[in-house]
């Protein structure tokens, strides 16, 4: 019978028999307390800018439709971040319940960006386009800020937390209309 840690790749076991070192984590700007980093949060800060760019620049719009959901470890994976493999460890190092809750403000970030993406490409007029970018930044941000505290350990993760379900809402009524 295998035991759960010989199922994960072998950087991940090792670092669960041995934990990383805080003072390394620190070094690499990765939170010792959680073992997050806020450098994923700006994959969703780009999209963000683009949107907040998008009223007054609508040619910006190709920029922001080539934006693609990435994971945590595959943002890392794809970044030019120093510690790239500390980052990716640490995370699968991290506590569970924090990641869930990652993720999951993630995954509803990433929900609204694509749902807003796919909006943008059905040729709407500029001011429409402008309108809903700035609704859509306008749900990011609190995502963006509840994710950083996640990250940050000031907010207490919790095994279900609904804080995502009003954005989801928002984005299902938008293609309701």
């Amino acid at each position: 019978m295998t035991s759960a840690a010989d199922r994960l790749p072998p950087s991940v076991a090792r670092e669960q028999a041995q934990p990383i070192e805080p003072a390394r984590l620190l070094e690499a700007n990765i939170n010792p307390k959680t073992g997050l980093a806020t450098d994923y949060l700006n994959h969703f800060n780009e999209a963000i800018m683009l949107l907040e760019m998008l009223s007054a620049m609508p040619d910006c719009v190709e920029d922001f439709t080539a934006w693609r959901p990435m994971s945590y470890a595959a943002h890392f994976a794809a970044s030019n971040f120093k510690d790239k493999a500390l980052a990716i460890d640490a995370y699968h190092a991290a506590d569970p319940i924090a990641r869930q809750n990652l993720d999951a403000l993630a995954s509803t970030m990433s929900t609204i960006l694509t749902a807003t993406r796919e909006a943008m490409q059905m040729n709407l007029s500029p001011r429409a386009a402008g309108e809903l970018a700035t609704q859509a930044a306008g749900w990011l941000k609190p995502l963006v800020a509840r994710a950083g505290g996640v990250i940050n350990g000031s907010v207490a993760p919790t095994a279900s937390d609904g804080s995502a379900d009003a954005p989801q809402a928002a984005v299902d009524a938008l293609f309701d209309r």
